[in-house]
């Protein structure tokens, strides 16, 4: 946000916000060391508990739970990267049940992973109109939290095999 703000009142905005890290993928849909590019980034957690179940902010009356990439780059970048496309979670506490990815999948049935950061980094944009992009390399399951199964090396050596298919599309992207 600030970096974002201290460029535009500097009269030299950022086109594109880039959010890009590891995360865990919703099984079987987003394997290890697969790619994933959000079409939607919602907060997953951001709302209320109530006794009839889970109320996003947005049905409470207030908020935004989603944003969405420019669906044309979204749709470039997948294809340059052989990601796939649906939505990303961000989360505030890192799904460790067989339970809460259930749920989860139940609230958001297109998501393909999750992440901690990318709705905040989104809301940043937002803020300054500026679009966003999120790319995630699935490096573990969404779901019980078994450390011998993450697999971070592979997941950040195939985000940077991504990452190097990716000039040309960022490139040559317009935002008009």
């Amino acid at each position: 946000a600030a970096a974002l703000t201290a460029a535009a009142l500097e009269g030299r905005p950022y086109g594109l916000v880039v959010c890009a890290g590891i995360g865990g993928g919703f099984a079987p849909d987003a394997p290890l060391g697969s790619l994933v590019v959000a079409d939607a980034i919602t907060a997953a957690d951001l709302g209320a508990e109530t006794a009839d179940g889970f109320l996003p902010v947005t049905e409470l009356g207030f908020g935004t739970v989603t944003h969405h990439p420019p669906a044309s780059l979204a749709e470039a970048v997948a294809a340059a990267s052989g990601a796939r496309t649906r939505t990303v979670l961000t989360v505030s506490t890192v799904t460790g049940t067989a339970a809460r990815a259930d749920a989860l999948r139940a609230r958001h049935p297109r998501a393909l992973a999750e992440g901690m950061e990318g709705f905040g980094v989104a809301e940043a944009a937002a803020a300054q109109d500026v679009p966003v992009l999120e790319v995630r390399a699935v490096s573990n399951p969404v779901g019980p939290r078994d450390r011998a199964a993450w697999r971070i090396g592979d997941a950040l050596a195939a985000l940077t095999e991504g990452f190097g298919k990716l000039a040309p599309v960022l490139e040559s992207w317009n935002t008009a």
